[in-house]
């Protein structure tokens, strides 16, 4: 590492390359290191590569580079320029800042600091919706999603690609470098340290520490360097459905409208192939569960989580009544993601890989998502007519679906009322049985739909149900 370097020995510019090469002293007269920089900063930290002053004295540098160093040095000089640009883009966001907290300090107008006008958000009438990517160390698995994103998307740009990459792992971003224009922002986390004052307990989950700090950094990114108006996450160990994108697309004026919404996924935890109708792939639902894997937000509801950001388990957090405040995401019947193999290596260790995120299938066939009228999702109609429709429909227990009792019922209730009757039952029906801050996974109002011996059941809790027991977690 060349830390707070010093000392100029020479500076010279190789013939026809346009790199400003400059040889700085590291405490060892006998060593030195150079790097390629657009202008001349001070104190600049780098990654460096060391050669013998005596040789490079009087020759241009790339004279005295052996091949393999060459390679080695291309690497480093792409990393210190996409970390200037990104430096660059947060020095203007931190004055921006600083200027706004002089004015108020100075008794003008009061201002929100963070406000940013929106860049690049509109290209004449066409809506852009950058996606997110989330990496770290899984160089393979951040391949075949790129190239699956890529090869999946109708206009780059209208959904520009945003890698944002954690660990400094350098075959990852050498994976991100080759898609080389296909990629319109790459930007590194840069505060590699531990995680601070974690207890012994947390200390055997850093992991998951290091995902919150890497995603609060990600999002403020997005939203507050770059102004985007909404975002798509999404990480690198998802697959994506031919109309990923034509679903976000649809449901981004609702998401950016309505007020009751807090997300739109594309997941659906109980979507195995078994559970969900095949011939109603248009069919989607609100709930109150935050689904994550692949999911859309809004840069207000980024202005309102970023200062109370988590130090861990960012995803359970959102999950809570502080944060989703009574709104719901938007997800589907079928799936529009699935977790590839690559899901099986991480920080969870391929926890409920192979019991169960494996079987989740997502969509085949194409819909028109943009063609079609969502109006039924607006809250108001959803609650009168979903939800009362639902609470007219035969009340029946599961062995009675089990048996097809009754054929000609094909949409069904089946009733909960304690937390055990929900679990022993939801196990029985093969649903996912947990609960976070006591809302069951992809309930609305604590109803759950779904297929069971190919009659749709909507798993339900009596009708004078007014709102979840967060102890039921």
């Amino acid at each position: 590492m060349c830390m707070h370097m010093h000392s100029d020995l020479y500076s010279k510019l190789t013939p026809g390359s346009g790199f400003d090469l400059r040889v700085m002293t590291t405490g060892n007269e006998k060593e030195a290191c150079y790097f390629y920089i657009n202008c001349h900063f001070s104190d600049l930290e780098c990654d460096c590569l060391y050669i013998p002053v005596y040789e490079a004295q009087g020759k241009y540098l790339p004279n005295v580079l052996q091949p393999e160093e060459k390679v080695q040095l291309t690497e480093k000089l792409k990393d210190l320029a996409d970390a200037i640009a990104s430096q660059g883009e947060w020095n203007q966001y931190l004055l921006k800042q600083l200027q706004g907290l002089k004015m108020e300090l100075e008794g003008n107008n009061k201002m929100d600091i963070f406000k940013r006008e929106p860049i690049n958000d509109n290209l004449g009438s066409e809506i852009q919706i950058p996606i997110l990517m989330i990496a770290c160390n899984r160089p393979e698995a951040l391949r075949a999603s790129l190239k699956n994103l890529i090869d999946t998307r109708p206009s780059s740009s209208r959904f520009p690609i945003v890698v944002s990459q954690d660990c400094m792992h350098q075959p990852t971003a050498d994976v991100v470098r080759s898609f080389g224009n296909e990629i319109k922002h790459f930007t590194q986390q840069p505060d590699q340290s531990p995680i601070k004052d974690l207890k012994p307990k947390e200390k055997k989950l850093e992991g998951y520490y290091k995902i919150s700090r890497h995603y609060k950094w990600a999002l403020t990114q997005v939203f507050d360097i770059k102004g985007y108006k909404a975002a798509i996450i999404v990480e690198d160990d998802l697959v994506f459905a031919k109309d990923f994108f034509e679903y976000m697309e649809a449901l981004y004026p609702y998401l950016m409208k309505d007020p009751s919404l807090f997300c739109v996924s594309a997941w659906n935890d109980n979507g195995k192939e078994s559970m969900v109708d095949n011939s109603q792939n248009e069919k989607l639902y609100r709930t109150d569960f935050f689904p994550g894997l692949g999911w859309m937000i809004t840069s207000n509801l980024w202005s309102e989580l970023r200062d109370k950001w988590p130090k861990g388990f960012w995803d359970d957090w959102l999950r809570q009544p502080d944060q989703r405040r009574d709104r719901q995401c938007i997800r589907p019947e079928i799936p529009r993601t699935e977790i590839s193999p690559h899901g099986k290596k991480g920080v969870s260790k391929g926890q409920f890989f192979d019991k169960h995120l494996k079987f989740i299938k997502m969509n085949t066939k194409f819909v028109p998502f943009t063609k079609l009228d969502l109006s039924y999702l607006t809250k108001d109609r959803y609650d009168s007519e979903w939800v009362k429709g639902i609470y007219k429909l035969p009340l029946v227990s599961i062995n009675d679906v089990l048996k097809n009792t009754n054929p000609s019922h094909k949409e069904v209730r089946i009733e909960y009322v304690t937390k055990n009757d929900f679990k022993s039952l939801a196990k029985r029906m093969g649903i996912m049985d947990d609960f976070k801050s006591g809302v069951p996974r992809m309930g609305y109002r604590g109803i759950i739909p779904f297929l069971l011996n190919k009659k749709r059941v909507y798993f339900s809790p009596p009708s004078t149900w007014t709102k979840y027991d967060t102890s039921w977690s």
